[in-house]
């Protein structure tokens, strides 16, 4: 019977995603979110992604992470209105972030090597991409401001 008890969860989590309207998909990974029209999701890591972490709770952005436990601090942010956003997700890619749209799969909490960061039921929102282009802004204004002042 314990063995019952991680397959009950999966199927409650599976039907809380679907509930928000959510496609997720089961893999030998483990369950994916499929990216469409409504939902997309934005990747940063090291310290850009504490910084944007900080910039968004301050602001009262905050929605959805998922953090990957690995190596590196990764980080991985629930947005929409990635269609109205192509700037925003034009300059993120310039940067070297990764912008999951259209189809694109991310992964979801396994309780293994991946798990919420912010979980979606304790999120007031999913904000839009633009916050979070605003939030890597603001950390790269700031950084370049510390380095002038450190140099000089």
């Amino acid at each position: 019977m314990p063995a019952m008890f991680p397959t009950t969860v999966a199927a409650q989590q599976l039907r809380d995603y679907s509930d928000r309207g959510w496609t997720v998909t089961e893999t030998s990974t483990g369950p994916h979110l499929v990216t469409d029209d409504r939902i997309a999701a934005v990747e940063l890591t090291g310290h850009l992604a504490a910084t944007v972490r900080r910039y968004l709770r301050a602001n009262n952005l905050s929605g959805p992470v998922i953090e990957i436990r690995d190596a590196h601090r990764r980080e991985i942010h629930l947005v929409v209105g990635a269609a109205k956003a192509v700037r925003a997700i034009g300059m993120l890619r310039g940067l070297g972030m990764t912008v999951h749209t259209d189809g694109a799969t991310v992964p979801l909490p396994d309780g293994r090597s991946i798990g919420w960061g912010i979980a979606p039921a304790e999120a007031r929102w999913i904000p839009p991409l633009v916050a979070i282009s605003a939030g890597v802004s603001a950390a790269r204004t700031t950084a370049r401001a510390h380095l002038r002042t450190v140099a000089c």
